[in-house]
Formats: C-alpha cells, structure tokens, sequence
C-alpha cells in the first residue's frame, strides 16, 4: 500500500482561522479526529496517511489550540469546542462520520454525538475515559487541586502548565523503552505554541474539568442508547486511564470490540501499526469505503 499525503489546509470559519489536516478521497466515507491535550491535529499526523486509501480523514486544531486562531469572544469549553466541530464538519459539508474519541477530545466527541447521534457512524475509542469510578491514580492530584477553593485552584492549575508537564503528560508511565519511541517533538512544538492566553484559556478548561463530571452519565447514556459500532484500542500504562477505563465501556457496549496493546495514552506513537491493523476490517464492516478504492 502507498501512503497517501496529508493535506494541511487552513478555513475561515466564524471570522477566525482553523488549521486542520485532510487526507483521503472527498467522496469516502469520513472519520473525524478530535485530538486531546496538550496536544494538536499532529497526533494524528501518521494515523492519516495509513487509512487515507478508503476513508477522509480530518483532523482539525481546536481554537486556541495547534496553528488555528485564538478569537476573542469563543467559548473555550467543552461545549464550545463540540458546537465548533459541528460547524467545522457543516463548512465541509460532512453529514455523516466515524469519531475516533482520544483523551479529552473523546468527551467533546461524545457531546456532539448526543447532540447528533444520527450522523455517527461508528466510534474508535482510545484511551478517552467517562467512568469516573475507574480513573487512574494520577487523577487524585488533579481532583485534589479542584476541591481548593477557586482561587487557590486555579493559581496551583497555572503552575502545572509547564514544558516539563507537558513532557509528563505525554510520556505518562509508559515503560522507558516505549518511551524511547515518543518524540520530545511533541511537548517541544505544543508549548512554543502556548501564549499566555492560551496558557489562561488551559486553566479555564482544565478547571472545568469538576463540572465535566456530570455529563459522565449523559455520555454513557447515549453509548447505551445507541449503540454506535465500536471500537475500544487502549494503552493501559495510562496514569491516567488504566485497562479498568477501558473496560468500563463495556458495560454500555456489551458488543465492542476490545484490544488492550503494549503502549499508554498517546498509543498512535507507540503502536501505529497494530492500531491500523484492528482499524482497517472494523472501518470495512462499519463505514465500508469509497467505491472505486
């Protein structure tokens, strides 16, 4: 198979500019690629071009986030972020699409799925957590800094915006051999692209994480209600979100598909390979592929 190029491809869209990557045929059915923190489209920067041969990928940068603007006035919540994917995919004109939900961007995934769960297709979940009751330790830290009061809290939440953070939440308990094979790139590249507006828009969002919480049962509601295709890939050397996480999903997914592989939260630098290789029949039976692919 010949790797297909990713495409980097800049819109307006409400006055402000979005950076999004787009590999793939525009006739083929779609896969929508929200990506997490502190992180960007590049997550997915390898996953394109191996799929690209019968399926669109697009990948866009949230506002505030990768090389897309910073517009004064946009709701940086999780809210704001899932109706800016629902006008992203409507500028494109995409109706009906596949989510691959990773970290943070499997909840904003989730409430535009609840709001449009008939224009999805099938899930991809990997390492995107909504059972509270199997959060990994590493969260304990987290929701202890929340339970201060704000003040206090969002003061101790500015100084874990750091490089080294970022270096440690991308390398996040992963053997130190696995943790060879992820590139400083990563934390190097997100926090030159950190403003101080952007490090203020982080603090807002992570702070926002308590009130997140609550729709933990809405997100379980629609998975149970719905039923999309699914497909759980994981990394259990997670701090963050241990194989209970993706175990959970089970519960309201009685029938997907589970593969637990020898990596952590940021898989796709780690297990390409694998991951593409349970993709691709789970892809073929769920969105099938463009016609003359």
């Amino acid at each position: 198979m010949t790797l297909a190029a990713v495409a980097h491809r800049r819109l307006k869209l409400d006055g402000y500019e979005v950076f999004y990557r787009e590999a793939g045929a525009a006739d083929a059915p779609v896969i929508l690629l929200p990506h997490g923190y502190p992180c960007s489209s590049y997550e997915f920067r390898a996953l394109m071009p191996a799929l690209s041969d019968r399926w669109r990928l697009l990948a866009p940068d949230f506002p505030g986030c990768g090389y897309s603007d910073t517009p004064a006035g946009f709701a940086y919540d999780f809210d704001g972020y899932a109706a800016f994917l629902a006008r992203f995919l409507d500028r494109l004109g995409v109706d009906r699409f596949a989510l691959y939900l990773h970290d943070f961007g499997s909840q904003i995934g989730l409430r535009l799925a609840i709001a449009r769960p008939e224009a999805v297709t099938a899930v991809i979940i990997q390492n995107g957590d909504i059972y509270e009751d199997a959060f990994g330790p590493k969260y304990e830290g987290l929701f202890d800094i929340l339970r201060r009061p704000e003040a206090e809290a969002r003061a101790a939440l500015a100084q874990a915006v750091t490089e080294e953070e970022f270096k440690a939440e991308f390398l996040n308990d992963v053997r130190p051999e696995l943790a060879d094979l992820i590139p400083p790139d990563l934390w190097t590249l997100h926090w030159a692209l950190m403003t101080p507006r952007r490090k203020a828009i982080t603090v807002d969002v992570l702070a926002g994480l308590q009130q997140n919480l609550d729709w933990f049962p809405r997100y379980q509601a629609y998975l149970r209600d719905h039923r999309p295709p699914a497909l759980i890939l994981w990394g259990p050397q997670d701090g963050y979100m241990p194989e209970a996480s993706a175990r959970a999903y089970l519960r309201d997914l009685p029938d997907a598909e589970l593969h637990l592989l020898d990596g952590g939260h940021w898989l796709l630098e780690v297990q390409l390979e694998q991951v593409v290789r349970r993709m691709r029949p789970f892809l073929e039976r769920t969105l099938g592929r463009r016609a003359n692919a």
